[in-house]
């Protein structure tokens, strides 16, 4: 087989894991497979790094930077000493090491200088945690005997747009990175750094949230591989929060879109962009357990399971707000969804749910709490003509979401649904169904959250 394993930042945290992770990719080579390890930097790293650089582009203090960097330095150090256990090795790492934190200080110390942190330097800041983990990560895998070589995103031929921090990846990109990497699968294990790539021009940028992921989502789809693995600290695609219900097991196999949906909805093991080109090219992805590997963990693919299992898991999502546009002037008023629709996407504001009833005097609307400020000032500002009577709104609130492709065309799900959490005394604020009926996503409040999901759980017995 052909696979693309991706290591997170749990399962590569310091040196002792980072040995760990391969001697994992030596059983799976010795077992006639072809290898891309895809890494994440250090534990604690990459959070470091953009700590740093926004308090020296504030304060200016070259000292802080040569403190930051001498504790980064004894930190990759260590790992190295741990990881590898050929001096030769170990010193050709300490030499890639060293290179990269020269090169990081000079950029640090010049943010000291010029006072201001753009998109694109924070992009450059914030690649070093997986250049710094990669060099590491190929040593230790060439300690075991088997061929390695570190590759940076952008090496391996990962090319994007020049949007900084959330850059998307070129159709050009998948034949690059076959024509870099495929040649050398009989060989080497590749090690390719995560998050991290480059526009046309050269300049490094990133994929943002679980970029780490999305890069092996484009290796795998461009080396054509059989499966993809993203190595996690859990036991693959939960039926809910194990911190909610302990009795939350792993779902053994789950589709494409009912994935997308657990990770829009709260569930935080992938990232919905993560696995499209998984998606486009049809190649399965496997969530497992770095520290649990013989556990089979969560296959997601394709096919939907429209037989068994109506419902897949349950999921919350917290940290939002609801509010609730309301006004007489709104019935028959042609293009007022339109208007806010605009109106909060010119504000940055995410919209998660919408409730609309056919009466159109009342919209309701939930987005993230952060943004919560900025929406209603934006729509407030917007129909100063009195077409919207009223805008309130809920800090108090979070959203449920029951999934499971099983339940399209299945009837009473829903009714399950509504009269479980009525037995439970939980009132529901808002409602929204998607026609796709993959879903069904409510609003209730805070206090009722928890109880809320364990009565689903227990209700479609997730917990068998």
């Amino acid at each position: 087989m052909r696979i693309v394993m991706k290591f997170g930042g749990t399962s590569v945290a310091n040196g002792e894991k980072i040995r760990h992770v391969a001697e994992l990719l030596k059983q799976y080579h010795g077992d006639g497979n072809e290898l891309v390890a895809v890494t994440s930097a250090l534990g604690g790293v990459t959070d470091g790094l953009l700590s740093v650089a926004n308090e020296v582009s504030e304060t200016g203090k070259v000292s802080h930077v040569k403190e930051f960097m001498a504790d980064l330095k004894e930190k990759h150090y260590d790992a190295i000493n741990i990881a590898i256990d050929s001096d030769n090795l170990r010193s050709a790492a300490v030499d890639a090491i060293d290179s990269r934190i020269d090169e990081l200080e000079k950029a640090l110390i010049g943010i000291c200088y010029l006072g201001e942190l753009t998109p694109r330097s924070i992009d450059y800041i914030s690649s070093y945690g997986e250049r710094l983990a990669a060099p590491i990560v190929s040593g230790s895998i060439q300690s075991f005997g088997i061929g390695s070589q570190a590759f940076t995103g952008g090496e391996a031929g990962i090319l994007t747009d020049s949007h900084y921090g959330n850059a998307k990846p070129l159709e050009h990109s998948y034949d690059q990175v076959y024509k870099t990497l495929v040649p050398l699968l009989k060989d080497i294990v590749p090690v390719v750094t995560g998050f991290i790539a480059q526009d046309r021009q050269g300049i490094i940028t990133t994929l943002g949230r679980s970029g780490s992921d999305f890069s092996a989502s484009i290796i795998g789809a461009a080396v054509q591989a059989d499966e993809i693995w993203l190595w996690k600290e859990v036991h693959g695609i939960m039926t809910t929060d194990p911190k909610i219900v302990p009795e939350a097991s792993s779902i053994p196999q789950i589709s494409y879109i009912e994935a997308m949906e657990l990770s829009y909805f709260g569930a935080k093991v992938l990232h919905p962009r993560t696995i499209e080109p998984a998606i486009k090219h049809k190649i399965p992805v496997r969530v497992k357990n770095t520290f649990e590997p013989d556990f089979e963990g969560t296959l997601i693919v394709a096919e939907q399971n429209q037989i068994e299992d109506v419902v897949k898991a349950v999921t919350l999502i917290n940290k939002v707000a609801l509010i609730n546009i309301c006004g007489a002037g709104m019935v028959g008023t042609i293009g007022t969804a339109a208007r806010v629709f605009s109106t909060l996407a010119n504000a940055g504001v995410n919209i998660i749910m919408i409730s609309q009833g056919s009466s159109e005097a009342n919209m309701s609307l939930v987005v993230n709490e952060d943004h919560l400020e900025t929406a209603v000032s934006a729509i407030k500002n917007e129909f100063i003509n009195n077409v919207v009577g009223n805008v309130a709104y809920d800090r108090d609130v979070c959203v449920v979401a029951v999934v499971g492709a099983g339940m399209d065309g299945i009837p009473g799900v829903a009714g399950k649904v509504f009269n479980s959490l009525g037995v439970a005394g939980i009132n529901m604020i808002m409602i929204s169904q998607g026609s796709s009926q993959h879903n069904i996503s409510f609003v209730v409040s805070s206090k009722d959250a928890i109880n809320a999901i364990r009565t689903l759980h227990k209700q479609f017995e997730l917990d068998k």
